[in-house]
Order: C-alpha cells, then structure tokens, then sequence
C-alpha cells in the first residue's frame, strides 16, 4: 500500500514534500520513497502522522464520566473519587470501559500507559487492538505498607500472566503520588525489579509541596480525614519531587506525570539524578481539576523527553491526544505543530519503551498511520492504516 498526504509527519520531523509510505498488508512500514511513486499512492487529505501514544490513562475510571464538577482543585476532587468510585454496578464499570477503549482507538490512539488498581481492564489488554503498560499502582501512606505492596504485587501478577505475540503487554508496580506513598513503600517499590519503568503522579497541586516542606496545608488534612497518622512522617524542607527522587534508584526510566507546579530548580536537580526522566502532561485534566496548566515553556527549554496522556474521564472530557495537542496550542502559540506531535508519538513511544515497534514512521515499525485533518481549526483524527 502507498499512502502520501500534503504533509506527512514521521514522529520526529515533517518529511519532503511528495513523501510516499509504503506499507504492507499488517501495516508495517516497508520504505518510505520520494516524489516519483506520487502517482501510485493513494493521496489523503491533511496530515499523516504514526499513531498516538496516550503515556497517562486510568480506563478503570471511565464511569466516572460527568460524575464530579470542574475546577475543584486536587484534593477536593481526591475526596470526591473516593466516596463516588464504587457507586456503580459492575455491568455499568464494564461498559464504560468498552465505551472509552473504543474512543481511544476512533481516536488514533496505538499504545496506552494505564494506571491500575484492580484487574478490571484485563479484556482490554486481552482484546489484540492496542499495545498496553499497565502500571499498578501501590497506595499506603504508613511505616508498615506490606498489605498494600502485596495487593498491587497481585496485580501485577494477573496482568504479568497475559501474553500477546502481536501487541506488547508490559506491567509493573509504581507510586501513586508522594502524598500517597510513604518511604517504605517507595523502597519496597523500588527493591520489586530494579529496571522496571516507574510513573507518578508529580506536584499535581502546590498542597503537595507544602507537605514536604513545612508538613502542613490541605494535603495533611486530606491525611487526617482518611484517619492516616502522619506522625512518621518528617517534611525535607524540600519540594516532594527533590525528596523522593532520592529515594528511587536511578536505574528506573520513570515518567513524572502532569507537573503542574513543577520549577526549574525541581527540573535541574531531578534530570542532574537521574538519565531517564519523562516529562508527561495531561492538560485537559489539569485544567478540569486545577483550572491551571503547566508552566510547558519552562518544560519545553529546561525538560528533555515531554510526552502526553490523557488521565481518566473523571478529570476529562474525552480520550482524545489530539485534544490535548489543541489545549496546548490554544495556550502556548509558540509551540509548533512538529513539536507537538513529537510529543505524542515518538517521545510517548520512548517513555513506554515500545519505540521499536510505534512511535515512528521508519522501514521496519508498525507503527499506526492517523491522518488528521484541519489541524488549526475543529481538527479530526481517523486511524487509516
């Protein structure tokens, strides 16, 4: 199959104009050849770029589509998903989880990092349409964690047991947030496999920091209403990410998600420990909660590897990285177009560890082609190979 298209973004760079994509029948890229196979290709309106890569996704949150009002803040809505989450029949879980599985797909979506703490979307992974890792996410913030490590041990080893020869199916165990994770369980997550890829959630709101600093605000009293004692637990005198950055082995890729409140200092220190930073954002879920975007020109000078996600549809409207792409571009004119897009393929395909098959239009990937169309006005997206 030859396919060309006005501009054709390989997920680095816009090609040469005229650029043809030759594709086999299972979408692997065969070559990519000049102007002369112009006549031969099938020609698309728009853009063609490889599929997106959605880094940052809770699917087992789908039914909580609508459920909790805009522009809460953090810990507010925190409280909210705990008394909201198990509201629901499991016939109705499942079906929005199939419902937002196939937006994500009508959305030119390829590869979802998904954020779990049950084993609710194992059909999804089983279902051979998309590439998965799913992180399961260990939650207890106490001196004694055991419980809540072995819980998320016993994800993990449900979602380890899959296999796919056409997909990749990866896991492992990571952190919720800092305000969620004591340092002994960010140890015994750390010691479970020395190369795994970590995520968390990352100074999503300025709470989070004032814990770590000074041990007071919003977040210790989220704490005490759950009944958490805090008494172990002694601030640094640091943001939460300059602290627990030391506490993870510098052998962990690791994706640092949303970064709301993120500073340049934090950014210097953290790439200064550590080799294999993500930068992830979800801005649509920033500004459903927070009302605030990432400072993402200080990302964009400072940060290496930005990648995008979508979070659940809790915080969000739809499943779409486009959509993401646009809130950015509405906010920050001056990012261009082959950034952004770079963002949501190559460099999501890089912080997932799955750029040898997505991420690329290159001789030898698979890597999903979507066209996109009207990208500076009410742009749309369709999966075409």
């Amino acid at each position: 199959m030859l396919l060309t298209a006005a501009q054709i973004h390989d997920g680095i760079h816009w090609l040469p104009e005229g650029s043809v994509i030759e594709t086999a029948a299972d979408g692997t890229i065969i070559a990519i050849h000049g102007a002369e196979k112009q006549h031969e290709a099938t020609h698309y309106d728009g853009i063609l770029a490889p599929g997106f890569v959605n880094v940052h996704c809770h699917l087992e949150l789908s039914h909580m589509r609508g459920v909790i009002p805009e522009h809460t803040g953090l810990v507010p809505f925190l409280q909210q998903v705990m008394q909201h989450r198990f509201g629901f029949t499991d016939e109705q879980k499942q079906s929005a989880r199939e419902r937002a599985f196939a937006e994500m797909l009508d959305n030119g979506i390829v590869a979802v990092g998904d954020i779990c703490n049950t084993t609710d979307t194992l059909p999804q992974r089983a279902s051979g349409q998309m590439h998965f890792h799913s992180f399961s996410e260990a939650i207890g913030f106490n001196e004694m964690p055991a419980k809540q490590f072995d819980y998320a041990v016993k994800v993990y080893d449900a979602f380890a047991a899959q296999h796919s020869d056409a997909h990749i199916l990866n896991q492992s165990i990571v952190p919720h947030a800092p305000y969620s994770v004591s340092y002994a369980l960010f140890k015994l997550i750390d010691g479970h496999d020395a190369n795994n890829l970590l995520a968390i959630h990352n100074q999503e709101c300025e709470a989070e920091d004032e814990f770590y600093i000074q041990k007071e605000g919003a977040i210790r009293t989220l704490l005490s209403s759950l009944g958490i004692d805090d008494a172990f637990f002694h601030p640094s005198g640091k943001s939460s990410l300059q602290t627990y950055m030391r506490w993870l082995s510098t052998t962990h890729p690791l994706i640092l998600v949303h970064n709301t409140y993120t500073t340049e200092a934090d950014i210097t220190a953290v790439q200064r420990l550590h080799e294999h930073v993500y930068w992830c954002l979800c801005p649509n879920a920033n500004m459903y909660i927070e009302n605030r975007l990432p400072d993402i020109n200080l990302l964009l000078r400072d940060a290496n590897n930005i990648c995008i996600g979508t979070d659940s549809l809790s915080s969000n409207h739809q499943l779409s990285i486009l959509a993401e792409l646009q809130t950015i571009k509405q906010h920050y004119p001056n990012i261009d177009w082959s950034t952004l897009l770079r963002w949501a393929t190559y460099n999501g395909a890089r912080a997932l560890q799955m750029d040898s098959v997505i991420g690329k239009i290159e001789e030898g990937k698979k890597p999903g082609i979507v066209q996109i169309v009207d990208i500076d006005g009410k742009a749309s997206v369709k999966r075409v190979v």
